[in-house]
């Protein structure tokens, strides 16, 4: 399953019915589990792990070192989930010692053509890059998110679980749970309720979430205020626990 012309380090190792197009390149360190496709012209670096049934497609590059200044050749890693699609010139960079020595990605996800995972983020599953979609440093990226075309997602930013991000936004805060945000001035633009109803939420639970945006975005209430109203009004709802807890525990702020 390995064509003549792919070079597969001596110290990989690769699983059962995994397919390596032509000159594609495997280097030492790598984990490629059971029923992975790799085509040709992917340059896979380790220590890094790709796990079973993902899709790797042509001219992607993984497990490079990290694009940081202050890296100096030290052992981190990558280690990518199952199921992932991972398209024509993506990148996803290694981790570095100072962010904990790992970029890890879930299961589940589309990366569409030349998105990008920089080093140290820690990305969920079942979600959607579009094409270009790029993270910096050190990211959270929870479950269930879309980002759009050309998103630019700033260092240790956060972005919540369900959240849908409009293509060319500029994510410089972090970006609320199950919310819409749009902007190169991004800005919230309250609940995701198309993707919350395709992802099977009640409508109860959908109009939990928008009254809580209303109070949250639309009233002349501060954060802090606003929070309280949620709290009164709607608390106990996991999903409305969730959207506290991610704003209360924010470093960077989030974007309303």
């Amino acid at each position: 399953m390995i064509h003549p012309t792919a070079i597969v380090s001596s110290r990989a190792e690769i699983g059962a019915n995994v397919q390596v197009g032509p000159y594609s390149i495997i280097g030492s360190n790598v984990i490629i589990h059971g029923d992975v496709e790799i085509a040709g012209h992917v340059v896979i670096e380790g220590p890094c792990e790709i796990g079973r049934g993902s899709q790797i497609y042509p001219f992607a590059s993984i497990g490079q070192p990290p694009q940081d200044l202050k890296y100096k050749g030290e052992e981190t890693r990558l280690v990518v989930g199952c199921r992932n699609v991972i398209r024509e010139y993506v990148t996803m960079n290694r981790g570095t010692v100072g962010g904990g020595g790992l970029t890890s990605v879930g299961d589940d996800n589309l990366f569409m053509a030349q998105s990008h995972v920089a080093h140290d983020c820690l990305v969920g599953s079942h979600n959607i890059f579009a094409n270009w979609a790029s993270l910096a440093g050190h990211v959270t990226l929870a479950d269930h998110v879309t980002l759009g075309a050309y998103v630019g997602v700033h260092q240790f930013c956060h972005v919540g679980r369900h959240a849908f991000i409009g293509g060319f936004s500029k994510i410089v805060k972090d970006a609320l749970p199950f919310a819409r945000t749009d902007g190169v001035d991004a800005k919230c633009y309250g609940a995701n309720t198309l993707g919350l109803r395709r992802q099977g939420f009640s409508n109860e639970a959908i109009r939990r979430l928008q009254r809580a945006f209303a109070l949250l975005l639309a009233s002349k209430l501060n954060t802090t205020q606003a929070i309280e109203r949620i709290k009164t009004e709607l608390a106990g709802a996991p999903e409305i626990d969730d959207l506290v807890e991610f704003i209360e525990t924010s470093k960077r702020g989030v974007t309303k």
